[in-house]
């Protein structure tokens, strides 16, 4: 019997699934729902939607829990207990560039099918309501390695993540904003500044600002909320903004430093 689901701990580590008896059949995936907010005005017709909120994604994994007697079925329930108590990542099979970070909040059980045979159905909840890229940003883009696939927006121009130059593009893949408030992005800058350097993103227009000298061998990292220069924080040396990544290409300018090398690691997202 083929499997079709992959299993990740937390730490992205691939999880054995003939340890546990498990044979995944099927990942269900429902379409998006969304939360709008709506106000009414006196005199116009209908209301005006303020906001719409992506919603949290109710996922369910079917598995075959596969065992040697009864005595086995009940062993490998108990060791299913504890595998599902802590968040992890979970994909397709046929889907092998994507996967959710999901929790099981819901109480699942065992369905006898014979002696040795049992199947489950595991409420998961995807609380991004979105998947992600398995590999990140820097991870090559080889498709015989079965890291990505066709559907995830992959470019065929020679978009790179690492550059050299003071004006350059970085490509989004994903189908949504990549924002380090709450998502991987994580930017490494090499280079030399006597005052400042300032960071652009001239597709969205946000400015990230240090206001410090870089010298040769110095690096500033700016690791989701945090930045760092030689691993120390400067966060209070910045403008305090956040730099985001609009999906398809973002054109940014670095001005105030000579670089020397920059580059971002950051996964895609997909609703």
């Amino acid at each position: 019997m083929r499997n079709l689901i992959h299993l990740w701990d937390i730490n992205g580590v691939k999880i054995n699934l003939s340890k546990y008896g498990l044979i995944g059949r099927r990942l269900i995936v429902p379409s998006p729902s969304y939360t709008t907010t709506e106000e009414s005005v006196e005199g116009r017709p209908g209301s005006i939607v303020l906001g719409k909120q992506l919603n949290p994604r109710p996922l369910t994994a079917i598995f075959i829990v596969e065992a040697s007697d009864y005595a086995d079925v009940l062993l490998l329930r108990d060791e299913l207990f504890n595998l599902f108590r802590d968040k992890f990542y979970v994909g397709e099979v046929d889907q092998p560039g994507k996967r959710w970070l999901v929790e099981c909040e819901a109480q699942w059980e065992l369905d006898r099918i014979n002696i040795n045979t049992s199947s489950i159905e595991v409420p998961l909840t995807a609380r991004k309501g979105l998947s992600e890229s398995v590999e990140t940003s820097l991870t090559p883009f080889e498709w015989d390695a079965n890291m990505w696939q066709w559907g995830m927006g992959i470019p065929y121009d020679d978009y790179s993540y690492e550059h050299t130059t003071n004006k350059f593009k970085i490509y989004n893949a994903g189908t949504e904003i990549v924002d380090p408030r709450y998502m991987e992005l994580k930017i490494t800058i090499k280079g030399s500044a006597t005052e400042y350097v300032e960071l652009i993103n001239l597709t969205t227009g946000e400015t990230y600002r240090y206001n410090g000298v870089l010298q040769a061998g110095d690096t500033l990292v700016i690791d989701k909320l945090r930045s760092t220069k030689n691993s120390l924080s400067v966060f209070r040396d910045t403008n305090k903004k956040l730099i985001t990544l609009a999906p398809g290409p973002n054109d940014f300018e670095i001005i105030g430093a000579s670089v020397e090398r920059i580059s971002f690691d950051f996964r895609f997202y997909y609703v």
